[in-house]
């Protein structure tokens, strides 16, 4: 059986330099200086797109599953010799895409399949890959935010740069579920007419719509509803998957990766609520307000009865993970975000105030909250939380504890926190009894 080699070409956006062969029963790409390998059979090869990309020239083959899959790093020079061989043993055309390289940032945008591109001149400008897209927030009425999940588990020093981030001026209106210039020419007298919207809400709405492809129902691993999230206040549903968790709200939804969950916190907030804190590395956000810390309630008394949509193959793969649960809400969603981040939960220590609770109640500035004493950390608890690891203090001060002050003043007393880092915190009204 002929053969025919091509080197060094890139898989993807894999750094990985290898060979790609292309024979009668199919194509296969091979890294090598390790064992990743993509191989594709004759009769799933349905389409193939030649286009410029920043390492030379890329091949786009389509498959039968709608997916595709991309190959860099060819030159000019191999057009003719891929056009034969795919016409040859595929019966498919190499179609050329042409790409815009007048540098504008104006143009329109067109989704196509699972990608987002930007033409301009009814050229391609850039793609964006949708399933990247952790979330689509609007910033005013013309303003529309993708973020992206960064594609690095564990960052580095060493990781390449990735964008997180890119935003679209998108002016104007349309008709709420309009989808062409004849939307609703089909409606009845006693219709109500499409409610008009931004034309940044109805993009928002399609990233939205779209990023959603490619998982199914059954990917979820389990759904917890309406849950009490303190920051950013709302309640949410939160749907669990195998590489992620998906917070859907009524106005906003948020795609968060496990592997940006810095840290899990489990802490009693009274003698009736639980707080589960999730600290993010990469932070969400609202509008122009970022968030670095999820905080989600609980009553002590709720509980829940769960099945996990996983194998029991699949479960043991976890850490104390189990396929059915029958127990407090906060037990249950606490055990299975553990199981699925891989990070250990950090729980109240040993401090306990003059009323027997681990924290007690400060400010910080104009901030009310709960100042838990931990075993690693001095968490303030709050609608915007400060985390600092004791590790990092330099220096603690109390202040205002001599006699001769005001009723109120002489009731309270303030604690100064300096890190080695250079922030200083200053957490004030705290009752005075504490110190004893």
């Amino acid at each position: 059986m002929t053969t025919t080699q091509f080197d060094k070409i890139y898989h993807g956006l894999s750094p990985d330099v290898g060979k790609i062969r292309i024979a009668a029963s199919g194509m296969a790409w091979k890294a090598e200086e390790n064992q990743d390998m993509v191989a594709m059979q004759a009769n799933d090869i349905k389409w193939a797109q030649w286009i410029r990309v920043a390492r030379n020239y890329q091949l786009r083959v389509g498959l039968k599953d709608r997916s595709r899959e991309t190959f860099d790093g060819f030159v000019r020079e191999d057009h003719d010799k891929l056009a034969q061989l795919l016409k040859q043993y595929f019966s498919i055309t190499l179609e050329t895409k042409e790409v815009s390289f007048k540098g504008w940032n104006w143009g329109v945008t067109d989704f196509q399949g699972q990608d987002l591109a930007f033409l301009v001149s009814n050229k391609t400008a850039f793609e964006l890959p949708l399933v990247n897209v952790a979330n689509s927030n609007i910033a005013g009425r013309t303003e529309v935010s993708l973020e992206f999940a960064t594609q690095n588990k564990k960052p580095s020093r060493s990781a390449p740069d990735e964008m997180v981030e890119i935003r679209f001026y998108v002016p104007g209106t349309q008709v709420k579920g309009q989808k062409g210039s004849d939307a609703g020419s089909q409606q009845s007298d006693n219709e109500e007419e499409g409610e008009e919207i931004s034309a940044a809400q109805a993009f928002h709405d399609m990233v939205k719509e779209k990023a959603e492809l490619g998982q199914v129902a059954g990917d979820i691993i389990l759904s917890f509803d309406e849950v009490n999230v303190l920051t950013p206040r709302g309640r949410y549903d939160v749907d669990m998957y195998p590489e992620f968790l998906r917070l859907r709200g009524r106005t906003y939804d948020y795609k968060i990766m496990y592997g940006s969950i810095s840290k899990l916190f489990l802490l009693p907030k009274d003698d009736q609520h639980v707080l589960f804190i999730l600290a993010l590395s990469v932070p969400i956000r609202q509008g122009q307000t970022r968030y670095q810390y999820l905080v989600m309630q609980f009553n002590r008394e709720e509980e829940i009865t769960a099945e996990l949509n996983m194998s029991e193959e699949d479960i043991a793969k976890y850490e104390k993970l189990k396929k059915n649960y029958e127990d407090p809400t906060f037990e249950v969603v606490s055990g299975v975000f553990r199981a699925l981040s891989h990070k250990k939960i950090v729980g109240a220590g040993t401090f306990q105030s003059r009323d027997g609770h681990p924290s007690v109640k400060a400010n910080l500035k104009a901030v009310q909250g709960d100042l838990f004493m931990l075993d690693k950390y001095i968490f303030f608890v709050s609608k915007q939380p400060t985390l600092i690891e004791l590790s990092d203090i330099h220096q603690v001060v109390f202040s205002r504890l001599g006699a001769g002050l005001g009723a109120s003043a002489a009731r309270t007393f303030d604690l100064k926190i300096v890190t080695k880092r250079g922030p200083e915190y200053t957490f004030t009204s705290i009752n005075k009894e504490e110190t004893r």
